[in-house]
């Protein structure tokens, strides 16, 4: 019986710290003036100005629109670079596969801050300073090691019988890749693919010192300069109410995809 209390409570806890930011941030996003400052579990007059504001006073949908292209084109090119990384990695026998696979995974140890100066002159080089193929190119760095790695693994767990009928078939390593692993690797591809978005969604720092313009901020940097009348004012309704916007689509995601996300990270850890 005890054990069961505790079990119950440690589960509240959890639920609680999990939703709780949430359920804060979308009470406070329907409030305005001094209701802010008015404790309670739900607003008396809850209101959509917030949300309205949002879009009226910034070029908010624009933003929302560079995220979802910057991000899913990322993950795009990260998951199409880290089969064939990974195929290499997983079944080709060459000298330093594992130092490789070691400094792969390393990088993404590095903080941002450290190669930040060396991504900012690479970008200017190249002219794509201020444009949304420059936040992607810098969020590779972020998303492409942990998604070669861990693809990799899910590499390793496929059978080598299937590789080898392919070959006997006369199948070379792009048509095994695509005929022969893809199909095998869909759930590891949903749940890698899906952390490497949000990744790019969130990230705040690059996107800060890559881009100039309202144009081509995403949210992360669209919410952070989200001011008042004053200095002294910090307009919290319509924080709450941009983050309860960008916020609400990634639960939503995570809840549809939640089946092949479990089944595509316990695959990793089963050995085949």
């Amino acid at each position: 019986m005890i054990a069961r209390a505790g079990f119950a409570l440690a589960v509240v806890l959890i639920v609680a710290v999990s939703i709780g930011p949430l359920g804060y941030a979308v009470v406070t996003s329907l409030e305005t003036g001094s209701a802010l400052f008015t404790p309670g579990l739900w607003p008396e007059t809850p209101t959509g100005t917030n949300y309205a504001a949002v879009f009226a006073e910034q070029p908010f949908a624009r933003n929302i629109l560079n995220s979802i292209a910057v991000a899913g084109g990322v993950v795009g090119m990260s998951l199409t670079l880290a089969v064939t990384a990974a195929f290499a990695l997983a079944r080709v026998s060459f000298r330093g596969r594992g130092l490789l696979l070691g400094t792969v995974l390393s990088v993404s140890m590095f903080p941002q801050v450290a190669v930040l100066s060396g991504m900012f002159l690479l970008i200017r080089s190249l002219g794509l300073y201020n444009s949304l193929p420059g936040l992607g190119l810098s969020y590779l760095m972020l998303t492409l090691p942990f998604t070669v790695w861990m693809l990799t693994t899910f590499v390793r767990q496929i059978p080598k019988e299937m590789e080898e009928a392919a070959i006997m078939d006369g199948a070379g390593p792009l048509t095994i890749i695509g005929r022969v692993f893809l199909p095998v690797l869909w759930p590891a591809l949903v749940s890698t693919g899906l952390l490497a978005f949000i990744v790019a969604w969130n990230e705040f720092l690059f996107a800060l010192t890559f881009t100039l313009t309202a144009e081509t901020r995403t949210v992360p940097v669209a919410i952070a300069l989200i001011s008042g009348a004053s200095a002294h004012e910090l307009p919290w309704g319509r924080i709450m109410a941009a983050s309860v916007i960008v916020t609400v689509p990634m639960v939503l995601l995570v809840l549809v995809f939640q089946r092949w996300i479990v089944s595509g990270l316990t695959a990793g850890a089963v050995k085949g």
